[in-house]
């Protein structure tokens, strides 16, 4: 599972990166960054600039979330039955004798 994991983490990287630069080049009424580029933006991808950064803001953002999601679930931890099942009775009372002094029972 690390080969996915470590491919799913660069996937993510690279979709939060976009998505912060697509999400700033938005023009809002000229009060964005896309204000700075001087309309550049907009006469390179012709008269429907809003509706192409729109969408792709939109496809950014259901990929960020759904990335997320499969991340979280690669790097699930253990559930608590098969972590109790794991440790050893003679462990749990070797850490009681050295915090209280005296084996408990």
């Amino acid at each position: 599972m690390g080969v996915l994991s470590s491919i799913l983490t660069v996937v993510f990287i690279v979709v939060s990166i976009l998505l912060v630069f697509i999400v700033a080049i938005q023009d809002e009424q000229s009060d964005g960054l896309g204000g700075v580029f001087g309309g550049a933006a907009q006469a390179s991808f012709g008269s429907h600039t809003s509706s192409v950064v729109t969408r792709a803001t939109a496809v950014l953002g259901a990929a960020f979330m759904i990335i997320a999601v499969f991340i979280a679930l690669g790097n699930k931890a253990p559930s608590d039955a098969k972590l109790l099942n794991s440790v050893d009775s003679k462990q749990v009372q070797q850490s009681q004798t050295w915090w209280t002094g005296s084996p408990t029972k």
